[in-house]
């Protein structure tokens, strides 16, 4: 079975598309109904006026010709064509008739009038080749034709309830679209506030109002937010207690070990244990790290990232590709900017050897862009998988057994994108099509280097 192109899913998907599709459809089928059921209704008692209407002009003009003096009857005539559209003509057996026209009334309204003016009455569409309504009568032993307008018997033609409904149809649509939108408005501000929730933004507090089920929804919603940020709140306040405490005896632990009696070996192995223990409690410390307002002063961009390419390329398993333009001031925190790339190259580093070596090939580009500052790190390893980019910024993540051999506590990149947010910066990670990952970040630029 064919699968449907992409670009109709939001036909099937969309929660509002199909509810907009459903009162639709009602609204149009409860159209036709009335429409089939009143011209149902309304045939008989249309048809019975019409042919009243008809036989009470044809009973009246003959009447008026059969009592008028043969001398004022042109006049007579004359005044009915002009001033009530009625007009006249004698019937000759060669006159070229066509039927009227096949309607669902006019066989009722035939029947009605024969049953008034007499069965032998005719009935034609044109005669001559001049349309009308035409109706035979006699006078005394004279055939004629008595014509009215047209617009007489099709008070309402097809083409006029087409367009009544048309009008109609598309105020109900209009309709549709806006009870549509209006209920499923509500559901799709829990839609992105619950995805805003899932990627780690925080978003605003819900609309408390309207119907009882959407207040008490969004109202839960907007709890269940308060408690994830008193929770994340108090593991923060947990890791940074615990953290700080830890850093007192692991000074003291290297203290110990450096006046042990222990053999070089040794020693460095115990050194380098307690290194990387303390490199750990620095990001537990960093991440802890309240936002708060900080100070921002313009950072000379290209000048940090250059200095840090430079104390980068001194590491043995670390090779440096960079190309900076200079001159981009942000405003920022030099320390914190520092600490983003520190992490993003030390990511690179851990995570990103290049296949076939036992070095990193790390990637340093930063450039103008508009009133942006372009920052971008990447390595030339194998990546990861697409789906799976959005977990790498969340706290403690290790996405597969080649990253989780690394030490560290899976908090590096979830740091950057701390620090990224404050600085009022976006962050996009990727893969390149070359292989790798490639972290993007774009920064204000300084009003003074915008002019």
């Amino acid at each position: 079975m064919l699968a449907k192109p992409a670009r109709f899913a939001w036909l099937t998907s969309g929660l509002y598309w199909r509810t907009f599709f459903l009162l639709s459809f009602l609204i149009a089928a409860s159209m036709a109904a009335w429409v089939i059921s009143f011209r149902i209704v309304e045939r008989t008692p249309r048809a019975e006026q019409i042919a009243s209407q008809v036989a009470s002009i044809v009973t009246i003009t003959r009447s008026a010709l059969l009592h008028s003096a043969p001398s004022s009857r042109r006049e007579l005539l004359f005044d009915l064509a002009s001033n009530e559209g009625i007009r006249v003509y004698p019937r000759e057996e060669n006159d070229k008739v066509t039927p009227p026209q096949d309607t669902t009334l006019m066989p009722l309204i035939q029947s009605m009038v024969r049953s008034r003016l007499g069965i032998e009455t005719r009935f034609a569409g044109s005669v001559n080749d001049i349309p009308g309504f035409w109706i035979s009568f006699t006078i005394d032993d004279d055939d004629y034709w008595l014509t009215l307008d047209r617009e007489r018997i099709e008070r309402t033609s097809g083409i006029q309830l087409l367009g009544w409904a048309t009008i109609t149809l598309l105020l109900s649509l209009t309709g549709a679209a806006f009870i549509s939108r209006l209920i499923n408005l509500p559901l799709a501000r829990l839609t992105q506030a619950a995805r805003a929730i899932g990627r780690g933004q925080q978003p605003a507090p819900l609309p408390e109002r309207g119907p009882t089920e959407i207040r008490e929804a969004n109202g839960s919603f907007n709890q269940m937010v308060v408690d994830l940020n008193r929770v994340e709140s108090d593991r923060t306040l947990i890791l940074a207690g615990i953290s700080h405490d830890l850093r007192t005896p692991i000074s003291r632990m290297l203290l110990e070990v450096e006046m042990a009696k222990l053999s070089d070996e040794a020693r460095a192995g115990m050194q380098s244990d307690l290194a990387q223990m303390d490199a750990i409690i620095g990001q537990f410390l960093d991440y802890a790290r309240p936002a708060g307002e900080e100070v921002r002063q313009p950072v000379d961009l290209s000048a940090l990232i250059m200095d840090i390419a430079r104390e980068a390329s001194r590491l043995p398993d670390v090779q440096i590709f960079s190309d900076v333009t200079s001159g981009l001031e942000v405003l920022g925190n030099g320390i914190d900017l520092r600490r983003v790339v520190n992490n993003l190259i030390e990511n690179a580093r851990r995570y990103g050897k290049t296949p076939g070596s036992s070095r990193t090939d790390i990637d340093i580009r930063c450039w103008r862009e508009g009133d942006k500052a372009m920052l971008e790190v990447g390595d030339r390893g194998t990546g990861v998988p697409d789906s799976e980019l959005e977990q790498l910024l969340r706290p403690f993540t290790r996405l597969d057994s080649a990253r989780s051999q690394a030490n560290g506590a899976g908090l590096g990149l979830a740091i950057v994108e701390r620090v990224v947010q404050r600085h009022g910066a976006t962050l996009r990670l990727s893969n390149r099509d070359q292989g790798g990952l490639l972290a993007r970040i774009a920064f204000q630029l300084a009003p003074a280097t915008k002019a």
